[in-house]
């Protein structure tokens, strides 16, 4: 029974509690703002969960500028299927389009214990291996998309809650004991070690693509709506005092895909309001950023 409690409740709280002190930060600090970004005329990008929030004022963003976005609401894939993936790159590669900027968006919150088509956690199947899949099997049209002076760049839409994530290799699918709270940190957290990794094994001298994970911070969408139901009550009247507008929390990810400073050498890390930032130490864990990538590429049968 305390081991239940240890593995249920406790992620639960320190998520709730992790909550209030972005919160308090977000009160106290300035609200992030983005600076002018150049035209991106010509250039291509695909935009997961593009069809509201975030995702939503992203492509609304890059259209502005000129950028092609696919969304990827209107040009059919479904995370949780592996094999929906698969179809949603084989349809954009018969368009022969370049690729020039991905952002993994699309995600869930706390939802019930539930299972992919393929059997994943929905947290882990759905944030990560989705997006892990897409990304990898994008990395060629990327690298050929991008140059030197302009290189293409994937960015990993991840959250602050990756700070409290564990990652359990022997049971990622959250099989021996389920809370919601734990897969979704582990989740995040999982993110962020593929993001940094990807970016490690990209960086070869004049290398045309890099990686990056971004916080958004809390926004005021329907990501929240899986929350503990009395703490899901009162969220709907703090988010429109303290929570960040979906603009809000599209800056700092558009800073990532967009901003000229971030060329080259100078791209990668993690970004949260507007700056680059340290985070945990796991996350620079090079022997758990390797053991997760060899693990995610067995269970998604690439190797």
């Amino acid at each position: 029974m305390l081991a239940v409690l240890r593995l249920c409740l406790l992620p639960a709280v320190r998520l709730y509690l992790l909550g209030l002190r972005v919160l308090l930060g977000q009160l106290c600090g300035r609200p992030v703002r983005l600076s002018v970004m150049p035209r991106q005329d010509g250039r291509v990008a695909i935009v997961t969960g593009g069809g509201k929030g975030i995702g939503y004022e992203v492509v609304r963003h890059m259209a502005r500028l000129g950028m092609h976005v696919i969304i990827v609401e209107f040009m059919k894939l479904d995370l949780a299927s592996l094999q929906s993936v698969h179809q949603f790159v084989t349809n954009f590669k018969d368009r022969n389009l370049q690729l020039n900027i991905l952002v993994n968006n699309a995600g869930i919150m706390l939802v019930p214990e539930g299972r992919t088509e393929d059997g994943f956690e929905r947290h882990f199947g759905i944030n990560y291996l989705g997006h892990f899949l897409l990304t990898w099997l994008l990395l060629d049209i990327l690298k050929d998309s991008g140059k030197c002076g302009r290189v293409s760049r994937v960015v990993n839409v991840s959250s602050t809650a990756h700070c409290i994530g564990e990652i359990q290799l022997s049971d990622l699918n959250s099989r021996q004991y389920y809370s919601a709270h734990a897969a979704y940190c582990q989740s995040k957290l999982a993110q962020l070690l593929f993001s940094s990794h990807l970016h490690q094994e990209l960086q070869n001298p004049g290398s045309p693509l890099t990686s990056c994970a971004v916080d958004p911070g809390m926004v005021d969408t329907a990501l929240y709506r899986h929350l503990w139901t009395p703490i899901c009550w009162a969220q709907g009247a703090v988010a429109r005092l303290l929570f960040r507008t979906p603009a809000e929390g599209a800056a700092t990810v558009l800073h990532a895909a967009l901003s000229p400073d971030l060329e080259g050498e100078c791209g990668g890390g993690y970004w949260a309001n507007g700056q680059r930032q340290i985070t945990i130490p796991p996350t620079f864990d090079p022997q758990l950023q390797l053991d997760l990538w060899k693990t995610s590429l067995q269970l998604l049968g690439l190797q």
